[in-house]
């Protein structure tokens, strides 16, 4: 942990379906206000990470765990001049919604209440898991994955808020983000989509930041970058996604795709191109 060398590696290992791995060390980069569709689990191995909530800003250094729900926006920078280094898990909701079942424990939605905890063991598993995934092997890395996300549902764990009754602002601001999602290339500006629900610009502002933690405008950004991830998985080329999202080029989306994810559409492109590769053929027909 010294200079300012950057390095990250955001990938998927075919042994572990409904899983992203990212390790890396980052100094001058800052996440954005985001949010994911999965939980996050980073275990930090060095120097100190800021995480900016709604409810203010949490510090985490090394042997510390975060803990993030999905949908739950968020910003990520340097606590400290060194930057910081951290392996992340980032499991599927219903990857947690099976571990949690088969635990018996929690009562309703699982979820995690608080953001960050002193936690070395979990740590130690985060870890265990990236090695044993970077190794190829499958049978050590999904054990060890049930292992560590039973171990921070169980000491962490427990049942989400039931959500509160909606109310007008919360339904507008439902149906604008279910309008922004269907003309994701080409939207509305905020009057416009004001309009179309019969309220105020200023009071859709405020009744979205309230349901998703930024306005319209970030939240566009970080659903096309989501967007973005699912063609590039899927082999398109980062000039063409660029264009299929929305963004005015690819510059356009290698910054804002950077960013929310930690390295560059390119380099994400290639990493799931090699595990596509790497996979073995489907099996043959069985012979009748």
């Amino acid at each position: 942990m010294t200079g300012n060398t950057e390095w990250a590696r955001h990938w998927h290992f075919t042994g572990l379906p409904g899983l992203d791995l990212l390790r890396a060390r980052y100094v001058r980069h800052a996440f954005p206000r985001h949010a994911h569709d999965g939980f996050t689990f980073g275990a930090i191995t060095s120097g100190i990470e800021e995480i900016g909530l709604r409810g203010g800003t949490a510090r985490v250094g090394s042997g510390g765990v975060i803990m993030i729900n999905p949908e739950v926006a968020h910003t990520a920078r340097a606590g400290t001049p060194d930057g910081w280094a951290y392996a992340t898990l980032y499991p599927a909701a219903h990857v947690i919604r099976e571990v949690a079942a088969e635990l018996g424990t929690i009562r309703g939605t699982p979820g995690f209440a608080e953001t960050v905890a002193d936690d070395s063991r979990a740590v130690h598993l985060i870890h265990a898991v990236h090695r044993a995934a970077e190794e190829g092997n499958a049978l050590a890395a999904d054990s060890l994955l049930r292992v560590v996300l039973a171990h921070l549902l169980r000491l962490h764990g427990g049942p989400l808020p039931a959500r509160a009754p909606r109310t007008a602002g919360a339904r507008n601001a439902l149906l604008a983000r279910a309008a922004l999602e269907e003309r994701i290339a080409d939207p509305p500006s905020l009057a416009a989509l004001a309009a179309e629900l019969d309220t105020s610009p200023f009071a859709l502002l405020r009744a979205f930041r309230d349901a998703y933690g930024m306005p319209p405008h970030a939240w566009l950004t970080n659903a096309r970058v989501r967007r973005a991830r699912r063609l590039l998985e899927a082999g398109r080329a980062p000039a063409e996604t660029a264009v299929a999202v929305g963004f005015t080029d690819q510059p356009h989306l290698n910054r804002h795709f950077t960013r929310i994810v930690g390295v560059p559409p390119g380099a994400y492109r290639r990493e799931r191109a090699a595990i596509r590769a790497l996979a073995p053929p489907p099996a043959p027909p069985a012979p009748r």
